[in-house]
């Protein structure tokens, strides 16, 4: 069960710690009884972590409600984990489970400021301003200003110097070379591509943070969450980042 869900079952008395009715916070040993609706709980036997490159069209939840969930791509012996922060489910890319509840919070927690990495298309291109206002005082959202640093990512170069040696070789007249890449140049991308750092992970806050300004971010694929990178792994695969034994 989730940890709200798990909260409301001791609220709810369906939690005993050595028969007794467990208090939320409350610690307990190796030799402590737990039972949840009078059935014995065990400890998990490891510590687990493993990196899922999650595609776009799934939720980060168990009850998808009518969507598909990440659980789907999991194996059975990994439905336990929980996901370590969430990706909305129009976002693309790293996403960290867990059963190691203090990883999660050193991962999570606003003190920790782990670095997370996004690529991000939007629908048109950034107006310097807008990039000055987002990267050097914040946008201020209904939940608070909402800070980060953008990098635009240039696309490689095509056809256009090819284009231009073949026209000073008399691949062109000589009017048609002169004003050929200029319209080229004049031609727009229909998506404009930027690089997001930030260190904190609000909900859908660079979406947010972008529509205030007047701009729909086309795609959102996380390729960074703190040490880990997502590297070469395809949509839909995980790998193991961490494994070890209870102590």
């Amino acid at each position: 069960m989730s940890r709200r869900a798990a909260d409301q079952a001791i609220v709810d008395g369906r939690v005993r710690v050595n028969e007794q009715h467990a208090a939320l916070g409350q610690e307990i040993s190796a030799t402590d009884t737990v039972q949840l609706d009078d059935a014995p709980l065990t400890p998990t036997e490891e510590k687990i972590t493993v990196l899922l490159n999650k595609p776009v069209g799934y939720v980060c939840s168990r009850n998808g409600q009518g969507s598909k969930t990440i659980y789907e791509l999991l194996p059975p012996e990994l439905h336990n984990l929980k996901p370590v922060g969430r990706l909305d489910k129009d976002s693309s890319g790293v996403l960290l489970l867990t059963n190691d509840g203090d990883l999660a919070h050193e991962l999570t927690h606003p003190s920790k400021q782990k670095t997370k990495v996004y690529e991000v298309s939007l629908s048109k291109s950034l107006a310097p301003l807008h990039q000055q206002m987002i990267t050097d005082y914040g946008i201020q959202l209904e939940d608070g200003p909402s800070q980060f640093s953008i990098s635009k990512i240039d696309y490689p170069a095509h056809s256009a110097g090819a284009s231009e040696q073949r026209a000073g070789e008399g691949g062109l007249p000589a009017s048609e070379a002169t004003s050929a890449p200029e319209e080229r140049r004049a031609s727009p991308q229909k998506e404009s591509k930027y690089q997001i750092t930030m260190h904190e992970g609000r909900n859908r806050q660079i979406r947010r943070t972008f529509a205030a300004l007047g701009y729909e971010v086309k795609s959102l694929h996380r390729t960074h969450f703190g040490n880990h990178a997502l590297g070469s792994l395809s949509s839909g695969k995980l790998i193991v980042v961490d494994q070890q034994p209870y102590v």
